[in-house]
């Protein structure tokens, strides 16, 4: 009995423990069920959806981003594309100049809802593009694309229509004709050469400079790789029909539609403007009528605040304001090819010019400050002196031939101000290979900075009018004090100036050489350049910039962005409030409404008959 209750006693233990292994097996399962399925849960809800809203998010960033896939670009087409296959755009590096603005980064949370964490606070400049096609060495339009609006005809092509009423006193319609260069110039003396000669309207440059642009060689209609965009409004005709006899309304009326046109379109947006430019073959004076009062003078196209943002190219600039941009006048000369231009300046080269200096002009009787009349005077005196004196009726200064012949006979041509600072005259004078001489630092120096040297005296002379004007210095003296080896390696430099200073045939193309469309062109091109480059850096061109000393700044050394005090000052004094056509008193005309009125009456006398 004791030895069974003793087995008894043994087997109970052991069903016990058997009963607890059992337990902890099924306890082990659960758990482990548990934890999978667990696992399985976390996977599901956790990861995926994140991944999931990761690339939803990712999806609305490249959105955002503007694509480099050539395939989603609209191609850019160019007038001369099919001889310049372009790449495909350039991808992105790695590490962009400046990263893209970004949305809320979300992340999960235990309650499985999203909330935002951050925001990338910096942006990408929406020219960021064009910028990059710089670094493109295999497309030769890299950097250098022109976007040009297609603008309504009623700001171009109908005023070529209606060209008799671009002029009270001259008609237009021969000189709109070879687009833009006028009738063919006959050349019965041989002064001319025997191609490329037209006798050219010197406010014709609208025109001419639109026509050379359909012949650019780097047109797209992509305008997100554009370095600038053309705006190809006659603003020197619009403003020339309405300065006679028309109120002021109806001489903004153009000007206002333009820019409001303009502030429309996507490409505005981009710089507001900025990277826009547009050309007037006028002086700057007609279009920046001062008040609203119906006697003032011009319109007010450059005072609008739309235009300011915009690049204006006229003949003849402000000294005191950043908006316009001094290009040359066009002369008679329009080579159609290089050889042309060889030909000329090898001309030049050789001529025998039997004058000291020469002047054509007519004297300023209504104007007590102009020194023409002392000049005249010093031209009749000297018998190394010529002189082509112009005024109305009936003057060898109203052909072309006559000019010319002159201006190559000459060593040096005087070039004072004359209702403007500036002067056709200059240009024909430096095509015919004589050396300019100025009495006013804005008749050239602080004009066409783009495409007159800096330094002034390789090519000129210059004089400063208090010098004629007070009668204490003879031209004649002062211009043979300069030694015969120095006149010859300025006239060569004049000579060389050449291409860049007319304006080659619309109709064709240089094959190397630069003229003054092209100088034109990438002077823009570099100017808008340069401010994106400053936007991205988050800095301004110029130090402590003052816009009424805006001609001190294209003169400023490599390296210098402060423009300080200047030898010529006294000759930039701004006028100030109700002050009209008076001098400073320091020998600095002051131009006003009056100059470019009276620059108007003198197109009677000037025009080509």
């Amino acid at each position: 009995m004791r030895r069974r209750s003793a087995e008894v006693a043994q087997t109970e233990p052991m069903e016990k423990g058997n009963g607890k292994n059992q337990t902890n097996r099924i306890c082990l399962l659960v758990a482990l069920s548990l934890s999978f399925w667990a696992l399985l849960l976390y996977f599901h809800f956790v990861v995926i959806g994140t991944s999931s809203s990761n690339i939803e998010i990712e999806n609305q960033i490249q959105q955002l981003q503007p694509s480099y896939d050539a395939q989603s670009q609209p191609s850019p087409i160019s007038l001369r594309v099919d001889k310049f296959p372009l790449e495909p755009p350039l991808k992105p590096p790695k590490e962009p100049l400046v990263k893209p603005v970004l949305p809320p980064v979300l992340v999960a949370n235990s309650s499985s809802t999203f909330k935002p964490s951050r925001v990338v606070e910096k942006q990408e400049f929406p020219f960021i593009r064009a910028l990059k096609t710089i670094d493109n060495k295999s497309d030769p339009c890299g950097g250098k694309y022109i976007y040009v609006h297609d603008l309504p005809s009623r700001f171009n092509e109908d005023m070529l229509r209606d060209c008799k009423k671009l002029s009270l006193w001259t008609n237009m319609c021969k000189f709109t004709t070879n687009a833009g260069l006028g009738p063919p110039l006959e050349n019965v003396e041989g002064v001319f050469s025997d191609e490329g000669w037209y006798a050219t309207n010197q406010f014709a440059v609208d025109v001419i400079f639109s026509n050379r642009m359909k012949q650019y060689k780097c047109l797209t209609n992509d305008s997100s790789l554009a370095a600038a965009i053309f705006v190809p409004f006659y603003a020197g005709f619009d403003v020339a029909r309405y300065l006679w006899g028309y109120n002021i309304s109806t001489r903004d009326a153009a000007s206002l539609e333009l820019v409001d046109w303009l502030m429309k379109r996507a490409e505005w947006e981009i710089m507001k403007g900025k990277d826009h430019f547009l050309v007037a073959g006028r002086i700057t004076w007609d279009f920046r009528r001062l008040s609203e009062e119906e006697t003032d003078w011009g319109n007010k196209l450059l005072f609008l605040p739309a235009a300011k943002n915009m690049s204006m190219l006229v003949v003849e600039s402000s000294p005191w304001n950043a908006n316009d941009f001094g290009i040359p006048y066009p002369t008679y000369f329009h080579p159609a090819k290089d050889a042309e231009v060889f030909e000329w300046q090898e001309r030049m080269r050789n001529l025998e010019r039997k004058w000291l200096f020469s002047f054509a002009g007519a004297p300023r009787p209504d104007n007590p400050k102009s020194i023409r009349g002392q000049i005249i005077d010093q031209c009749r005196n000297s018998n190394v002196g010529k002189l082509l004196e112009c005024d109305f009726g009936e003057s060898k200064c109203h052909a072309p031939s006559s000019i010319m012949q002159m201006f190559q006979g000459s060593l040096f041509c005087l070039q004072p101000q004359g209702d403007s600072y500036t002067r056709r005259s200059a240009f024909d004078s430096m095509l015919a290979g004589c050396i300019p001489v100025f009495f006013h630092p804005g008749s050239a120096y602080t004009q066409y900075t783009w495409h007159l040297p800096k330094n002034y005296t390789t090519y000129s002379v210059f004089i400063p009018e208090d010098d004629i004007r007070k009668r204490n210095m003879s031209i004649e003296e002062r211009l043979l004090q300069i030694p015969p080896e120095q006149v010859k390696i300025m006239r060569e430099n004049v000579i060389n100036l050449i291409p860049g200073l007319i304006y080659a045939d619309p109709r064709s193309e240089l094959e190397t050489l630069k003229d003054a469309f092209d100088v034109s062109v990438q002077a823009v091109i570099d100017k808008v350049t340069r401010l994106r480059k400053n936007m991205i850096e988050g800095r301004t061109e110029y130090d402590y910039f003052v816009e009424e000393n805006s001609w001190k700044y294209a003169l400023l050394e490599e390296g210098q962005r402060e423009a300080g005090g200047h030898v010529w000052d006294p000759f930039f004094s701004k006028p100030k409030p109700g002050e009209d056509s008076s001098n400073d008193g320091n020998g600095g005309t002051t131009i006003s409404a009056d100059a470019a009125k009276n620059s108007w009456k003198s197109e009677q006398r000037d025009k080509t008959e």
